[in-house]
């Protein structure tokens, strides 16, 4: 369901999230990480259990230890930032405080056990605590993120996908981000955390919420079938196609279709264009473009799927630049 709204509406509009398999095995620590880090977790960087393998990436790399950035009732938010390479994966992990995941530029994508969402520099993805998560860098990104001390943040049980207003922007970007060990850049980042925490907090729980649900199936197969189309959506193969690719009949992945997802399967793959669709216009590409990367042999035939789901055309969520 295409959905935009304050947070506390749930029939919102429109998104740059979509829900699709994550967390891949890791492979070799952090660049920068102690050596040790990689032998024996901190407490609060949790290795979280491998799910459904994603396509094969450039490298992976440890959790960015996130232990020497834990937030505390002196310390109460902590922000780091890393610059990372186009498909970079952090492998899964967890930790007990919940995360506000950001990048000032390129596009990342955040995958939890139940699906993966797509982050444009315009949008910010509130992670629970405890929530097994992985990241996967679209392109070329500056990744930001900031810890929030467990009593602090809104109660959200799930993923949201925000917003970022122009304060929120800088109320993030206005945090220390030295890791513990190290003397603050700002001496008083501390006192000023603590002044920034409610302000930042009554922002998120103002911050515009936008979703789109591309639900996942429980049923490995199915999963693989959907995992391959969120990959590659400009990939137009016919779902008999796909089917065979899974050892199974059109007829069969069409019933798991209707029985685990609740939609038939052109349902579901035009919510698979669309999420990935919607950050691409966000960033200003021409509509041309998206229709092709999303499969489309004409704008026209792009631009009427665009229009019947959203009741939009793709120019409305173009992001002009000056």
């Amino acid at each position: 369901m295409v959905g935009a709204g304050k947070r506390q509406n749930a029939d919102t509009l429109p998104t740059s999230v979509e829900n699709m398999p994550d967390l891949a095995t890791p492979a070799e620590a952090a660049p920068g990480a102690a050596p040790s880090a990689r032998r024996r977790r901190p407490s609060g960087a949790r290795k979280a259990p491998p799910a459904v393998a994603p396509a094969a990436l450039a490298h992976s790399v440890g959790p960015l230890t996130p232990h020497l950035y834990a937030p505390d009732a002196v310390r109460p938010l902590r922000a780091k930032e890393h610059f990372l390479s186009a498909d970079t994966l952090v492998e899964p992990h967890t930790h007990p405080w919940p995360q506000l995941t950001f990048s000032t530029r390129g596009v990342i994508r955040l995958s939890t056990r139940d699906g993966s969402y797509i982050i444009p520099p315009s949008r910010a993805l509130w992670v629970p605590a405890d929530v097994p998560h992985s990241i996967t860098l679209v392109e070329d990104a500056e990744l930001r993120t900031v810890y929030l001390h467990r009593w602090l943040g809104p109660d959200w049980t799930r993923c949201e996908v925000l917003e970022i207003s122009p304060l929120l922007r800088a109320l993030m970007l206005a945090l220390d981000t030295t890791p513990d060990g190290l003397p603050p850049g700002d001496p008083n980042a501390p006192q000023r955390e603590r002044w920034i925490a409610p302000l930042l907090v009554d922002e998120l729980e103002r911050a515009q919420q936008i979703r789109i649900d591309v639900p996942l199936p429980q049923d490995k197969r199915l999963r693989q079938l959907c995992e391959a189309v969120l990959r590659a959506p400009d990939d137009r193969a016919t779902l008999a196609e796909r089917a065979r690719g899974i050892g199974a009949s059109e007829r069969t992945v069409a019933r798991l279709f209707r029985d685990q997802l609740g939609m038939s399967w052109q349902a579901w793959r035009q919510q698979a264009v669309l999420a990935h669709a919607l950050p691409l216009l966000a960033r200003g590409m021409a509509v041309s473009q998206v229709a092709t990367a999303c499969g489309y042999a004409t704008d026209s035939a792009f631009c009427a799927m665009f229009k019947q789901a959203t009741g939009k055309s793709p120019t409305a969520f173009q992001h002009r630049r000056r």
